[in-house]
């Protein structure tokens, strides 16, 4: 049955109305998007194919504005740009839940929600110096699903599961599936944490800790948590963004019930992001006692400037959530097309400090493979 049969007697009305016509996506919300469901189930009902996600949106070929069709390169038209962007899809398969889909507008290709998850013919266009492990994880793997860049942390990579594939991720072609605790058994993790009692600080990350179910969750952080050396947990995440029906009472009992300071990194780049059930569920963390970070890329057409940045912090921190980090992008292969270049993010982060106050400012960092931190990025240039 088509989307027109199941539409009912007043969205007909409406569809002959001059002054509003349902559009694909309108109906998909109705439809798909009308009440909350249980967070695995959203997971399973992720929008999984470009070729979907184009037609719910009302959008033709690959996604590409005309310029960005002439800027990527490609020869050949759209038929063309659209065969790579199945490449691309191929490589790292579109995974878009509908919760984040209702916050698209349709129609739109520049829709900065959008280019964060649509498959994009430019992927596949060699770029120097971007590269599969442009943070050098795997030369930092002393043990199985074990991170160990920095003094005194150790990021457990605890699944290869995320809920939502964002295409400039920098972990797009990470081993997870010989690299991850998800993988297999946590003992050898756990027995590294042991041995080391340098590391106070255990980060969960992945992936996305979150996809994994409570009781999976709740074993790892009472195993970390008996460790007398680690004092602190932190929870990196896009979960409450994508799915935010995912924090819930029973979520937040799991590290409310740990002796450890545990803290959440979320990740939002766009104001857009924040509806009013992803800050519902990130206050029910705070309230909690948990305080919630926020971590955001750099990445052309999608918050390149200074307002839309602007709106982006004012809006985190009038909900409580601490403006964290402004990354310059990883230069991940396939990522070229989201750089930004660093000039211009300075001069972005100059004018945003005239505009906000010192605890809204996020610092713009790069992390750099074989450094012993983010490297901060700095102008002395006088404003």
């Amino acid at each position: 049955m088509t989307h027109h049969e199941t539409m009912n007697q007043s969205d007909e009305i409406l569809a002959r109305s001059t002054e509003f016509v349902p559009t694909a996506l309108d109906r998909f919300r109705e439809e798909n998007c009308g009440s909350v469901v249980d967070w695995r189930i959203a997971m399973k009902r992720a929008i999984r194919s470009s070729d979907e996600l184009r037609s719910i949106l009302g959008l033709s070929g690959d996604g590409l504005t005309s310029e960005e069709s002439e800027l990527s390169g490609i020869a050949g038209g759209s038929e063309k740009a659209f065969d790579c962007s199945v490449t691309a899809e191929k490589a790292f398969p579109t995974f878009v839940p509908l919760e984040y889909l209702s916050r698209i507008r349709p129609g739109d290709p520049s829709d900065p929600l959008l280019r964060q998850v649509l498959p994009d013919p430019r992927e596949d266009v060699e770029a120097q110096g971007f590269v599969p492990d442009p943070v050098g994880d795997l030369r930092v793997m002393p043990a199985p699903a074990i991170l160990h860049k920095y003094q005194g942390r150790a990021l457990v990579v605890t699944t290869g599961a995320c809920g939502v594939h964002c295409r400039y991720c920098f972990r797009r072609e990470f081993p997870y599936s010989e690299a991850s605790a998800g993988g297999q058994s946590l003992e050898p993790t756990l027995a590294y944490l042991g041995q080391h009692r340098e590391v106070e600080e255990v980060l969960l990350s992945g992936g996305d800790p979150l996809t994994l179910v409570d009781r999976n969750l709740d074993t790892m952080v009472q195993a970390i948590s008996q460790f007398e050396h680690v004092k602190r947990l932190r929870v990196h995440t896009r979960m409450p963004i994508v799915i935010p029906q995912r924090v819930t009472a029973e979520l937040i009992e799991i590290f409310t019930r740990s002796p450890l300071a545990v803290w959440f990194v979320v990740h939002v780049n766009h104001p857009s992001e924040l509806d009013a059930h992803v800050l519902e569920r990130l206050a029910m963390l705070i309230d909690a006692g948990i305080p919630v970070l926020n971590q955001a890329v750099l990445l052309k057409g999608v918050n390149d400037n200074v307002e839309t940045l602007q709106q982006l912090c004012g809006l985190l921190v009038s909900h409580r959530i601490q403006p964290y980090y402004l990354h310059q992008l990883d230069r991940v292969r396939g990522a070229a097309h989201f750089e930004v270049p660093v000039e211009k993010g300075l001069e972005i982060m100059r004018e945003l400090r005239k505009r906000l106050p010192g605890y809204a400012m996020p610092e713009y960092v790069i992390e750099e493979s074989g450094e012993a931190s983010k490297t901060p990025i700095v102008s002395t240039a006088k404003s």
